[in-house]
């Protein structure tokens, strides 16, 4: 999956979670998800390649890093909570939609049950 599949695919699955809101800013090009006001994933252009930056449980991530080699450290963000995953042979769209769904789950898990769209331990499609 080459990096504007990556970006496609992370784009259409996040937007269909509930109460995801999208943001763009531009200068440089960053593409916002949010949910209860907190990001979950960020899109934009490394020098040369689309990437997409998603939260990730830290042990997780670990072994991600070392699984995947388009998977590496959050590109501008806490190198411990985020990752990058970059476009190439390893990922597929399952990969993706899992990374992208772990990454909502990190944040819903730490709103207030009042700003919660959906109980992660009971909606497992969110």
């Amino acid at each position: 999956m080459d990096g504007q599949e990556l970006q496609k695919v992370a784009n259409e699955y996040a937007t269909k979670l509930p109460d995801v809101t999208f943001e763009h800013r531009d200068g440089p090009n960053w593409e916002l998800y949010k949910v209860g006001g907190k990001v979950f994933m960020l899109m934009t252009d490394m020098p040369g390649q689309p990437v997409v930056i998603l939260k990730a449980d830290p042990d997780e991530a670990v072994g991600l890093r070392e699984q995947y080699a388009e998977i590496t450290t959050g590109y501008h963000m806490d190198k411990k909570h985020w990752i990058t995953a970059a476009g190439g042979p390893s990922l597929d769209e399952n990969l993706v939609k899992e990374l992208v769904t772990d990454s909502y789950r990190l944040v819903v898990d730490k709103l207030p049950k009042s700003k919660r769209p959906v109980d992660p331990e009971t909606n497992p499609a969110a």
